[in-house]
């Protein structure tokens, strides 16, 4: 008896993954905002936080904790309220401090965040963030063998849509970079980029806090 899933359950986890990365959600939208408001390093390093969040989230699931998540209005309610608060936080945080940017190309000192501060931020989010519940919850439980033990089978899933959500996420990181770049040709537009991604972020909260517990 194996502990992993068939080679036609890979294949077909590994499509609906894909196709769920790729709709863009509170990952895309986190990323996206990250790398406009706080530059490619931190970007990076919170969408690696995120993915670590959302394992954490497929850790709840294995050893049955997701399943009170699901069945209780209250408990989802009270775990999307939590991150949406705190993406708010950082889009408000964004738009407060959105000329840092452009004080760094002066050469002004703009207060860091630590590589520590930057993926413990992308943790919150990731664990935090209603679409991944839904689909570790819903999806995840139909790719595994029953005949073999679960836990074992959800926790391999979970690994490899992890690993591919940062992948993806990362080259959004990279292609937002890209559009920094080009708006650093001229620094005062390093403003609007900063509240952009900071409305981009306050957005991403608004839209994670209206999540649906049935959806």
């Amino acid at each position: 008896m194996n502990d992993v899933p068939t080679l036609s359950q890979f294949a077909a986890f590994a499509l609906a993954s894909v196709i769920f990365i790729l709709i863009p959600g509170p990952s895309v939208l986190f990323a996206l905002g990250r790398a406009l408001t706080a530059g490619r390093r931190e970007a990076v390093l919170a969408v690696g936080g995120n993915a670590l969040g959302q394992f954490g989230q497929v850790l709840a699931v294995a050893v049955g904790l997701g399943a009170l998540v699901a069945a209780s209005a209250t408990a989802f309610t009270v775990v999307k309220l939590v991150g949406a608060a705190y993406v708010i936080y950082l889009g408000v945080q964004a738009i407060r401090h959105r000329a840092d940017a452009r004080a760094a190309l002066h050469g002004e000192d703009v207060v860091q965040t630590t590589a520590w501060g930057a993926v413990r931020t992308g943790m919150i989010v990731g664990a935090t963030n209603p679409k991944t519940i839904v689909f570790h919850l819903a999806f995840l439980p139909q790719f595994i063998d029953a005949s073999a033990p679960a836990v074992p089978q959800i926790l391999l899933l979970g690994a490899i849509f992890s690993a591919m959500a940062f992948t993806c996420d990362s080259g959004w990181v990279l292609a937002a970079s890209r559009a920094k770049a080009w708006f650093a040709r001229k620094p005062k537009r390093l403003d609007s980029l900063g509240a952009g991604g900071g409305v981009i972020m306050i957005g991403l909260g608004a839209t994670m806090a209206t999540a649906s517990h049935s959806a």
